[in-house]
């Protein structure tokens, strides 16, 4: 089994990349719209068409498996996702904000899980040209060379990312989370991709990272911290009935000598 997850890794992995020259090319000649959804938050004309190109590309590689994606089906029955049925999660592009301002922090996003297992996960930032992946049990890899965490020990001492919520009700609660968070540790970065962020926890890039997120947000991203020696859990229980392996509410991710620590602290 072993092998044919690997070719499913070299696929999404080509995949992100491909996806990642639409990216480029929809901004170097500014051929994309923007709209809104939910009255507040920003999808472009490229976030769809990108979609569009992996969902249509995994459908037809891949046609018994499922696909939960941010644009074209992120309304999959929940209960279909915990049947032993390989489930693709996709973001087309995280960091929709930084695509349409011109910032690099931007990422397309690949992960597969079975039931309750991460299986791999690919996330490719097009504008940096860094392709990370992951397949479990395997380690994680950033453009080839093997990735491990910072191995930091103190808050004191740690850079922690985390981001801010589209809808604004739950800010109170959540800067005031952040005002704990700022004053213990070295310092804060909201990079605005969730899947990058998870990524540099595992370059050893951040020492932690912490927000509430969607499945298409972490569940690449994830593994490939988990797979470079981050520890993965939760600051708050879970409210959303997502299966664990995508759930992303109160997602904790950290160096292992910071993971307790910050938690309490949040």
């Amino acid at each position: 089994m072993t092998s044919e997850y690997e070719q499913w890794l070299d696929f999404a992995k080509q995949l992100a990349q491909d996806a990642g020259k639409l990216i480029v090319e929809a901004r170097e000649k500014a051929i994309f719209d923007r709209n809104y959804k939910l009255h507040h938050e920003l999808v472009t004309s490229t976030d769809i068409a990108v979609d569009a190109f992996i969902c249509e590309k995994i459908a037809a590689m891949f046609p018994q498996h499922k696909i939960l994606s941010e644009e074209s089906f992120p309304a999959l029955d929940v209960n279909q996702l915990i049947e032993d049925v390989p489930v693709w999660v996709i973001d087309p592009i995280d960091g929709t904000v930084n695509f349409a301002h011109g910032h690099h922090h931007v990422a397309v996003s690949i992960g597969l899980f079975i039931g309750s297992v991460r299986i791999l996960g690919v996330v490719y930032a097009p504008f940096l040209a860094e392709c990370y992946s992951a397949l479990r049990g395997q380690g994680a890899y950033c453009n080839g060379k093997k990735l491990a965490v910072s191995g930091a020990s103190t808050l004191r001492n740690a850079l922690v990312a985390t981001g801010f919520p589209y809808q604004k009700t739950s800010l109170p609660n959540l800067i005031e989370r952040l005002s704990r968070v700022l004053h213990a540790c070295q310092d804060v970065r909201r990079n605005g991709s969730a899947a990058l962020d998870l990524c540099w926890v595992a370059a050893g890039r951040l020492d932690a990272y912490y927000e509430t997120v969607k499945p298409w947000d972490m569940a690449a991203g994830a593994l490939i911290a988990e797979e470079a020696g981050a520890r993965l859990g939760y600051f708050a229980k879970p409210q959303v009935v997502w299966p664990e392996a995508v759930n992303g509410e109160g997602l904790l991710v950290a160096t292992p000598d910071l993971f307790d620590d910050l938690k309490a602290l949040l």
